[in-house]
């Protein structure tokens, strides 16, 4: 009796140490803070048409009407707001057979109501004819696999600190969504409902859905990518999309080519200073191809070069000068290189042909006289010391004049090719390309201004002037950007035109970026060398448009029906900005020192400036301007 009174008093005094032990090792759990104790709020309230968690109010909306018509990217406002918001969608896939037998039914019904009302003699109904439309190209597209029928649940909850910041934030998105005509409503009395189908645990207690197709369902995922955001770069504008900053660096993409379009008055002549000056302050050299004058502000405020080509001008620029210094990798032989840019340079300035069509029907080289020309430029060269080897490239080169002379002393077509070619030398053009150069590209920004030339001489100028700066690029590579501005110009003969495209191609060897910008898009567009240089540039600026050029742009970039509608009605200063893969509407803005010295307004008053010079050169200076915050 006494073993088993023991055993008992053994039993009861083990059950008490586990327990004891039991109760030391919850109230030690207790005072552990798990994951959940970290993420969960203090308290949580539900009303009928908002919650509280801590002190955040909150409200859930839910999308019950769609448009017709739904375009890709509707989203994309909604994602990048600047507001505290979650947003779950929840997709259904339903069978493909029983959406056709209830597609047939409904096509029945209303086919019979039509026929009815016809009977009746009532007006037709419009919005009846639709319907049965849409339901037939659905029936076919679905019997054909070509799309697929989902149910599709989109709710979005909202999160402010106050109630009347609630509401302000709920206007702001029915807003956003009322002007693509989505129309969405508060989850009433389902509040609680309306947060667990928001937050991400994968239900839908709210189950409040629309059928959609597969064109359709895919215009809502929101990948969006909206944000072009880089840690090295130039500031070239506030992201639409989020009020962001766009910085990027152009020179990070697989090559630093960039084209910029838009109608005259749009802003594309101040977005392309704003670069170059923002530019010149990373580091880079900055070229200028000027036709309208617009750019002699600027590069005197930065203590630039302002070359001034015309006839009455002191200028001269040779089109036969030879770079100094050819990298050792390079596979192009210098001397064949400008032989081949020469060969088209005098065929432009013997008339050239625009548009695929010579100008002069008298203009056109035959296969002799284009063998003949070929001859005579390595002729020339030869004259002054100069042949295939690299050892000679530093003599002294020939000019116009010395193939003019040589064209004349040869047989068969000679004396008649230097004929052509005699206004350049001694006739009513001689002097500007006919001499040795003497301007010399050793700036931080270096302008060449064509305003002053005769439309005949213009061509050629700018073909002559970017053979020069191309000469130069190749002697020794620096980050530079070339700018060309008015390209349609170049684009209207075939042989400036491929020289442009060869340029665009080559570019990134060299640390080039070539910025093309036009106004007449659809001159640009029309020629396949237009569309292969905006193929080979990496960025792309699309500023206001004429309704005309939206369509050719659209059908190259690849546009959305809202970006299209967009693009001819942007304000000022606005537009879509590519780079690579991504694009973002974009706001170009400048500082008013900036603005002071990029803009080519008439109305704007000139005011002094001021030139700052330091040991290292020119620096970028500002106009005198008391009210700037600069």
């Amino acid at each position: 009796m006494k073993s088993k009174k023991k055993d008992n008093e053994l039993d009861i005094a083990q059950q008490q140490l586990v327990k004891e032990q039991a109760d030391v090792e919850q109230a030690f759990l207790k005072g552990v803070t798990t994951l959940r104790d970290l993420i969960s709020p203090s308290s949580i309230e539900i009303h009928s048409s908002h919650f509280r968690l801590g002190t955040k109010y909150g409200r859930t909306l839910y999308i019950y009407g769609y448009p017709r018509q739904i375009y890709t990217g509707w989203l994309s406002s909604l994602i990048n707001v600047d507001e505290v918001l979650d947003v779950s969608m929840f997709v259904y896939p339903v069978e493909t057979q029983v959406v056709l037998k209830n597609l047939r039914k409904k096509v029945t019904q209303l086919e019979a109501s039509m026929s009815i009302s016809n009977e009746k003699g009532m007006v037709r109904d419009p919005g009846m004819e639709a319907a049965v439309g849409d339901a037939e190209e659905l029936r076919d597209q679905l019997q054909v696999g070509a799309e697929r029928f989902f149910r599709f649940g989109l709710y979005v909850t909202l999160y402010a600190d106050s109630l009347e910041e609630l509401g302000l934030v709920q206007h702001k998105i029915e807003t956003m969504f009322g002007q693509q005509m989505v129309f969405s409503k508060v989850a009433s009395s389902q509040q609680e409902q309306g947060l667990n189908s928001s937050i991400p645990q994968m239900t839908d207690q709210l189950q409040i859905r629309r059928n959609m197709d597969t064109g359709a369902i895919s215009t809502s995922f929101p990948f969006t990518s909206a944000d072009l955001t880089q840690e090295n770069g130039i500031l070239y504008g506030i992201n639409m999309h989020n009020n962001g900053l766009v910085i990027f660096d152009r020179f990070s993409l697989e090559n630093a080519n960039m084209v910029v379009f838009a109608k005259a008055g749009a802003g594309k002549s101040f977005t392309v200073k704003l670069e170059a000056l923002r530019s010149m302050m990373i580091g880079c050299e900055i070229i200028i191809i000027d036709p309208e004058n617009e750019y002699q502000k600027l590069c005197e405020a930065v203590g630039g070069s302002y070359v001034r080509l015309s006839l009455n001008s002191n200028v001269r620029i040779n089109p036969f000068d030879l770079p100094s210094v050819i990298d050792v990798d390079d596979s192009d032989n210098p001397l064949t290189a400008n032989l081949i840019t020469l060969q088209g340079l005098i065929k432009l300035m013997m008339g050239g042909t625009q548009s695929g069509t010579a100008l002069n029907p008298m203009s056109i080289l035959t296969a002799s006289e284009e063998a003949d020309l070929s001859q005579a430029l390595v002729d020339t060269y030869a004259r002054a010391g100069i042949t295939a080897d690299p050892l000679t490239h530093n003599s002294i080169p020939p000019t116009i004049s010395d193939l003019y002379d040589t064209l004349l002393h040869m047989g068969s077509s000679g004396p008649n090719l230097a004929q052509r070619l005699r206004k350049y030398t001694t006739g009513t053009f001689a002097g500007i390309f006919s001499q040795q150069s003497n301007t010399e590209i050793n700036n931080t920004m270096v302008v060449f201004n064509t305003r002053d030339l005769e439309d005949e001489l213009r061509p050629v100028a700018m073909y002559i002037i970017l053979g020069h700066i191309w000469n130069i690029i190749r002697a020794e590579k620096k980050k530079r950007m070339l700018i060309v501005d008015e390209a349609w110009q170049l684009m209207k003969y075939d042989d400036s035109a491929n020289f442009m495209f060869s340029l665009a191609k080559r570019a990134r060897k060299y640390y080039l970026g070539l910025t093309t910008v036009t106004q007449d898009v659809e001159d640009f567009m029309s020629s396949k060398l237009g569309r292969a240089i905006v193929a080979n540039s990496s960025m792309s600026i699309l500023l206001k448009q004429s309704p005309s050029a939206v369509d050719v742009l659209s059908d190259v970039f690849k546009l959305t029906e809202e970006e299209r509608k967009r693009l001819s009605n942007f304000p000022i200063g606005q537009g879509l900005f590519f780079a690579g893969q991504s694009h973002v509407h974009i706001q170009i803005e400048g500082s008013d020192t900036e603005k002071n010295l990029s803009n080519t307004n008439p109305q704007i008053v000139d005011k002094p400036l001021v030139v700052q010079n330091n040991d290292n050169g020119p620096s970028v200076s500002s106009y005198i301007n008391p009210d700037s915050k600069i």
